[in-house]
């Protein structure tokens, strides 16, 4: 069976981090850096595996991290309890 699917069936999205991490040589120039996975909102305990193993592990340090998941974007719940939804 395909992970991907099994991780969303237990709520897991696809998650996008834009990390900025300053170069080792030149602390003044930013460097960027996209990480992508299934995780888990809003605790993201791969997302913070990774950023754990980066900063144990490698010299850029990290200036910023932005995330984006399905459950920080869209609305927590929609539903219909009657009626028709027509769209042009």
């Amino acid at each position: 069976m395909d992970q991907a699917f099994v991780r969303q069936i237990a709520g897991y999205s696809l998650t996008t981090a834009e990390i900025l991490y300053r170069l080792p040589d030149h602390r003044e120039l930013l460097q960027s850096y996209v990480w992508q996975d299934y995780d888990l909102a809003p605790r993201f305990p791969k997302l913070k595996d990774f950023l754990g193993f980066w900063d144990a592990n490698l010299e850029g340090p990290l200036y910023r991290v932005r995330v984006a998941h399905r459950a920080l974007v869209s609305p927590a719940e929609f539903s219909f309890l009657d009626g028709e939804l027509q769209i042009h």
